[in-house]
Order: C-alpha cells, then structure tokens, then sequence
C-alpha cells in the first residue's frame, strides 16, 4: 500500500495506453537536430566552450527570428487594434481607416473578442475580392472563404473530412516528395494512407504526370485514393511548377476523381527568370467549364511567408471550389470546434489582401519594403545555389521559389556506416555532425522523403544576407572536413 491508500498506482496514460496514431507522428523541422540546437544555446549560455559562440538556426521559415524587419503599414494597424486609444495618437490616416473598419468588425469593437467560426465576415469579403485581383477577374464567392489559424490549421482540417474507412478502404492521399512533414505527420495522426509521388531532381524537382499515374496505381493495391496535394512554389524544393505542369495535374485529379489540396502559401516568392506563380483556381477555370464545374478544388494561402512573414500571428485563409454543400456545413461544424481563428491574425490578414493604394499615404513606404524584401530573397536565393554548387559533393538545384534549397549530398560510405552504427540516417548523422562543430542547425532530408540511396538536407536562404555568407562559408569548410574524415 502507498501512503494514499490506493495500493500500486499506474498512470491512466502513459506510452502504452496514449493514442498510437499520434506516436506514429513525426515533424523533422522540429526534430532531434532542432532540438539538439536547443540544448547546445543553453550551453552556450551557461558558459559551456564551443567552436562557435551562436547556433544558427536554418532550419525553419521564421522570416523574423532570422532578423526580417516586419512591414511598417502591418504592424501600425495591429497596434492600433490592439490598444485603440493610439487611434488619437499620430498615425497615417489610412493606418487609422484599417484599424476602425477591422475593430467596428469585431464583437464589442476588440480584437479580443471571438469571431464567427469561418472569420470576420468583412475580412472574408477583403480575401475574396484580393483573389479575384490576383486571378484575373474570376469570381470568388466570400462564402467559400474560411480564415484559419495559419495554413497548417486549414490543411489539417481539410484532410479530416477527406478521411475515413478502414484497410482497403482508407482514405489516401497523394503527397509529393521531398513534401513538407506537416502532411505526413497529419495523415499518421489521422490513420490515413500516405501516397508518395516523387518529385523529379534531375529535371529542377519539376512534376511528371507519369509518376502520378505510377503513384496513383500502386496506392490502390491498400488504400482508396481521394486527394492530391501539391506545393507550389515547393516546400522545401524550392521549384516553382510550370502552368502545364498546373493543368496536367488537374486533369489528373478529373480523371482519377481526385479532391485537390493546393498549398500556395509561397505565392510571392517567385525569383528564378522565366518562372510565374498561377494559381491552382485561375488555371481551372481557364481550362474551360469541363474542369471548372466538377473538380473540388482547396487552396490555401497565409501571413507567414512571402514578403510578410508574420508567422507568429498564425493568420490564413481556405478556399474551396465546387465542394457538395452538405459537406460544407460539415466544414462549418468542425472549425466551430475551435471556436474561431487567431482574430489578430485575421485582422493581420486583411491588411496582406489589402494593402495600402497608391493614393494613400502609406503605399510608398509599403512598396519600398515589399519590394526590398523580395528582392534580397531573390538575391539569396541566387547566392544559395551558387556557393553551395562550388563544393564537391553537393550539389543544388536553382531556388526558383519559396525560401528554402534541398541539396543534394554525396557521402562517402565510411559515413554511411558510421550512421549505420548510430542507428540514424546519414543525412541526420551529417547534420548532427555539422550542428555540433559548426552551430549551423539544418534539417536532414530524410525527415521529408526522397529517393532511396540519395541524402540532402533542408535550409532556409532567410538568414541575413551577411550572416547566410558565414553559414555557406562553414558548410563547404565543414563538408570538406567531413569527406576528408570518412575518406
């Protein structure tokens, strides 16, 4: 007996009893590396003597930890509805004209308030008329638009209503790789079917309709094959996809009756010449009513990337096209689950698909820092791909998009056995390794796919441009090291 009186005591959960699902979950951008960097600052902090004084952390896209300077219009407008007494204070006008529209749409005029389960129904209305700009004219129906909590919060909502049977019958769903490990982490989570379809390396990560056929194939044999998501400018690639590659892969989804997730979050970050971002929505409806009226179509888009990125504020937006309206109202019901999205993050939402115009007073100022923002990405992303693909045995695709490269590594096999010894992947090991000598945190590629045999990792191009010379530099000093050593 314990003191209590209650005889042996076993935890009610514990790692046997918890959802086992959820052990399957793995999320590499926050992974072992990551969290090995963690403990590595506190060294640093306490005193510990490393062969570097700071961790850089390349791991992530967190524009702002890596020392962006957020955009001046955004950040007013927030303050202003955070606390409106600044509203009598001296602010542009139009900063004021946000602040008072976006506050006389929140319950009691405070952000601090709840909002309906889809969003603010004015900032819904701002996202609408934001994508029929970006698109060309065609409609959008404010209706179709749910404001979420972030694009993850969306994505995974989307994919619960996608899921359900059991063996044979389970959902599956279409994911490229290398692919963002939000899609694999939920889709363990939800017990559903992971479909790999592989990205092509040789031909800059571009996307073979052939390989989808393949993919789509091979899942029927254990699973029923719902959905298809596509990443586009890519995650952690960095591809932006042609729009024939766009149409081939709705055709796909029309023929082999395909829900279709469109991830569009980087939709800003185009750099590389001759590359365009379009839409998932404006190529369908340009394909003709024969694609347009029945393939079921979600896009998302968010306040953390592109020119922004304002990841803290956890603000996006969902559209759906051509969804049954039953399941609509199913939606509806689970994200009023939650309640209601990040109200700061939506109101830092409306001011992405509203900005200020020409003939208000803070539009020269937003230009300028939009403009000097992505163009030092661009400028990054260029010196990325240059520096890296001077040192023998890796090799980088150019970084036509998005804020990330995904080079390829050539190992030696000594390493590779060393990895085998330390029961991890070769690419964590030599990230590991790189993390420990240099302080430069990297994701190994194995913790988002790729093809058997070959290694890579994951880097971000948002550190400062002066620091992200420093982080190349180390790399190829590093790598020259480790061939040596594993020679």
């Amino acid at each position: 007996m314990t003191e209590n009186g209650l005889g042996h005591w076993e935890r009610v959960l514990n790692v046997d009893t918890m959802n086992p699902n959820v052990k399957r979950v793995e999320y590499a951008v926050r992974g072992p590396v990551v969290q090995r960097a963690v403990q590595i600052e506190k060294e640093l902090k306490e005193g510990v003597k490393k062969p570097f004084t700071e961790v850089i952390k390349a791991n992530i896209g967190d524009a702002h930890a890596m020392g962006q300077k957020p955009i001046t219009f955004f950040r007013q407008v927030i303050a202003l509805c955070v606390y409106p007494d600044l509203l009598e204070d001296k602010f542009p006008e139009d900063a004021k004209n946000r602040a008072r529209r976006i506050l006389q749409a929140c319950g009691g005029g405070s952000l601090g308030a709840y909002s309906a389960s889809s969003g603010i129904e004015v900032i819904r209305q701002d996202v609408a008329k934001y994508i029929e700009r970006r698109d060309g004219g065609i409609p959008s129906n404010p209706d179709n638009i749910y404001l979420s909590s972030g694009a993850s919060d969306a994505i995974v909502t989307m994919l619960k209503l996608l899921t359900s049977g059991e063996g044979k019958t389970r959902t599956g769903v279409m994911i490229s790789i290398p692919q963002y490990p939000l899609y694999s982490a939920a889709l363990a989570e939800l017990a559903a079917v992971q479909i790999s379809y592989c990205l092509d390396e040789d031909k800059c990560w571009s996307l073979d309709v052939n390989e989808l056929r393949r993919a789509v194939k091979a899942g029927r044999e254990h699973c029923n094959p719902r959905a298809i998501c596509i990443i586009n400018p890519g995650n952690p690639t960095g591809q932006v996809q042609s729009r024939q590659c766009i149409e081939d892969v709705i055709r796909f989804a029309a023929e082999e009756h395909l829900f279709l997730m469109a991830d569009e979050v980087y939709q800003d970050n185009v750099y590389a010449e001759g590359c365009q971002f379009h839409s998932f929505k404006k190529v369908l409806f340009e394909m003709g009513p024969e694609y347009s009226s029945v393939v079921e179509l979600a896009s998302f888009h968010s306040t953390s990337k592109c020119y922004m990125g304002e990841c803290g504020f956890r603000g996006g937006y969902m559209e759906v096209i051509n969804m049954d309206p039953e399941v609509k109202l199913q939606l509806t019901k689970l994200v009023s689950v939650q309640l209601c999205p990040s109200v700061p993050g939506q109101a830092l939402l409306d001011l992405v698909v509203n900005p200020p115009q020409p003939d208000e007073p803070s539009y020269d100022t937003f230009i300028k820092e939009r403009t000097a923002n992505l163009h030092i990405l661009s400028e990054k992303a260029k010196m990325t791909a240059q520096v890296l693909n001077t040192v023998p045995g890796i090799h980088c695709n150019p970084v036509q998009g998005a804020m990330y490269t995904f080079p390829r590594l050539t190992l030696p096999e000594k390493a590779i056995n060393a990895a085998k010894e330390k029961e991890q992947a070769p690419d964590m090991f030599y990230c590991m390794k790189l993390l420990e000598e240099t302080g430069i945190c990297l994701v190994p590629g194995s913790g988002f796919g790729q093809r058997d045999g070959t290694y890579h990792f994951r880097m971000t191009i948002l550190p400062a441009t002066e620091k992200l010379k420093i982080v190349l530099e180390k790399i190829r000093e590093f790598h020259k090291r480790f061939t040596e050593e594993f020679s």
